[in-house]
């Protein structure tokens, strides 16, 4: 298990990295807790927590967390293969070890030949590890399939999607679809706030095509659009009906810089 344990790579940074301090913060994002709903898939955004963890908090908040749950994510940092999944291991953290989910992960690899069972895209992505804290405050066991997606081609995109549902629908418990992104990025707030709109309304449609033309026509730099746009495919085909907006914000309301800021969306979809 130590050869394959992907270690926390932004603990400290993104997130505090004692363990008593990580739980208290996720905990006081999470409050309150409702009444837990099932759904098929979330996003969540993936900033530090300081900026972002309130609008994750809100989409965790509100989801009856199953136990197994893939998490697809953009792959910042341009490393290993195009659309990367770990099929063996586990996923460390503060709060402790999240098992990959093999026979999932391996299920897929088998269904999606694009996939590349890859750990170095996921060494030091941030954007599946930043979930996780949440994730492992509303559910001790837990089984992860982890997806870095480095392609912006909306066939890839969308066949991803058409495999997630395929093999989820042959599953016999749910699966919780989680796709980590934020949205726009580095403009100011009011150009932002109109921006993430138009992306919003598309996801809120469960339009994976709308979304995907109006990030690229509308230059909107939410860099987790493709893991959104296989979210929304999957789920879609998984019988989701509808899709809520649980809360919106941008860094701006923390830091006061409305000048630069990026947005931060949570959707979970049902």
């Amino acid at each position: 298990m130590a050869a394959s344990l992907r270690h926390a790579a932004v603990a400290g940074r993104f997130y505090p990295g004692d363990p008593a301090t990580l739980l208290a913060d996720v905990k006081s994002h999470l409050a309150p807790v409702t009444e837990p709903v099932p759904a098929l898939g979330c996003v969540a955004p993936h900033a530090g927590f300081m900026y972002s963890g309130h609008v994750a908090g809100a989409v965790y908040a509100g989801l009856a967390i199953p136990r197994r749950v893939v998490v697809m994510c953009p792959n910042h940092t341009g490393m290993g293969q195009p659309l990367s999944i770990n099929t063996q291991g586990a996923w460390e953290t503060p709060l402790g070890r999240v098992s990959v989910d093999t026979e999932l992960a391996s299920t897929l690899l088998e269904t999606f030949s694009p996939l590349s069972d890859d750990a170095e895209a996921h060494r030091k992505e941030h954007g599946i590890e930043v979930q996780l804290p949440f994730l492992q405050a509303r559910r001790a066991q837990l089984a992860l399939v982890p997806i870095a997606v480095g392609t912006g081609h909306y066939e890839s995109l969308a066949g991803l999607g058409h495999a997630l549902a395929e093999v989820i629908a042959a599953q016999s418990e749910p699966v919780l679809i989680v796709a980590s992104s934020d949205m726009n990025h580095y403009e100011s707030d009011s150009i932002t706030r109109v921006k993430d709109r138009k992306a919003i309304d598309c996801i809120l449609a469960l339009d994976a095509r709308g979304l995907y033309d109006t990030v690229l026509n509308e230059d909107i730099s939410m860099c987790g659009f493709g893991p959104t746009v296989a979210m929304i495919t999957a789920t879609k085909e998984l019988g989701a009906s509808r899709a809520e907006l649980v809360k919106y914000a941008t860094s701006g309301d923390i830091s006061g810089d409305r000048e630069m800021v990026v947005g931060y969306a949570g959707v979970i979809v049902r």
